[in-house]
């Protein structure tokens, strides 16, 4: 844990390059399987170019003062689709199609065997960060409870045992990264909000067995689903107090963009708070005043040594010069703030 006031990161993602990426095609979808079509770069080139732009975004979220980094998740076409794409038992030649929290039709992997994790996942990639940054550093993984709603179940019986596996699969690759150098381990968990009642059953149990054992700081990512894709969302949470009950250590909360009643934050009393301050449906910058506004508002709620100060969300779909602008204006509004608590 940082020992910071007030300490700011970034949620997960960050925009890939127009060199290395379709951002157009990017643009209309968040893709559950493997979508080789969105890298511009060849197949001998591509892991030395996502090399660079990756060392790109970790420079432009310390040159932003971000205190804790990630990787900025660039070497992924999306936030879940690389991690469910490694495991055994999964079957991405012949995809199944659903229709996904906006209502479109999109495919999905099928589960067609018994899901083990068959090889490191992201260790390189944490590696990779550790080397490069002095700063902390966080990876985020899928949540087991929503890599589950973003697949078709052919092979298990009972949906939470299809969970548990998963849930499995993700605590040990939690603790490989862990052990690869990150400081912080995100799991996120969109469809909770999207599904409460299925994660009313076994979301908590799944998490605390996905986090169960890892000694590096855990947080729990709920947001209402990317603003390039969900435009209008509720000003409130279907499922967020459940969540105190899990062993996370913090609660990452979309609260810019729907205007979030913050006065739920008081069921997650003992958490950290990461606190989204960033409207990524809007694309002008925020000045550092209204950041230190918002950070304001959450300190009615939450303790200054408990609440971090984030984006709303991952920034993958923002123009690069927006999210530096943003974060830059997220560390300014937080410094503001913190010069008045000292």
């Amino acid at each position: 844990m940082t020992s910071q006031i007030l300490p700011t990161t970034v949620v997960g993602s960050f925009p890939q390059p127009d060199w290395l990426i379709d951002r157009p095609l990017l643009m209309t979808m968040v893709p559950r399987v493997r979508y080789r079509e969105l890298w511009k770069v060849a197949d001998e080139n591509l892991q030395s170019a996502q090399d660079d732009a990756t060392l790109l975004a970790v420079r432009d979220m310390e040159r932003a003062g971000m205190d804790i980094v990630t990787d900025g998740e660039i070497r992924r076409e999306s936030y879940s689709n690389q991690f469910i794409s490694a495991l055994e038992g999964v079957d991405l030649d012949n995809p199944a199609t659903i229709k996904g929290r906006s209502g479109n039709e999109t495919q999905v992997p099928r589960i067609v065997g018994k899901i083990r994790r068959r090889r490191p996942i992201e260790v390189r990639n944490t590696e990779f960060l550790r080397n490069n940054t002095d700063r902390q550093i966080k990876m985020t993984l899928p949540g087991p409870f929503t890599m589950s709603r973003q697949a078709v179940n052919e092979f298990y019986d009972e949906e939470e045992e299809l969970v548990s596996d998963l849930a499995e699969a993700v605590n040990e690759e939690a603790k490989a990264v862990v052990a690869a150098g990150a400081d912080f381990i995100q799991l996120d968990e969109p469809w909770m909000q999207a599904q409460p009642e299925a994660a009313g059953r076994y979301a908590v149990k799944a998490i605390n067995k996905a986090l169960g054992g890892v000694s590096a700081a855990t947080v729990v990512h709920m947001c209402f689903g990317y603003a390039q894709m969900v435009k209008d969302k509720p000003s409130g949470y279907s499922f967020l107090p459940q969540l105190a009950d899990t062993v996370a250590d913090q609660v990452s909360v979309e609260a810019a963009q729907p205007q979030l009643d913050l006065g739920v934050l008081k069921d997650l009393s003992g958490k950290t708070i990461l606190l989204g301050v960033l409207d990524l449906s809007d694309k002008t910058v925020e000045t550092p005043d209204l950041i230190a506004a918002r950070i304001r508002n959450g300190l009615e709620y939450v303790p200054a040594e408990h609440l971090v100060p984030a984006p709303d969300c991952g920034m993958k779909y923002l123009d690069r010069s927006v999210a530096i602008g943003k974060l830059k204006a997220l560390a300014e509004g937080a410094a503001m703030v913190r010069a008045e608590l000292t």
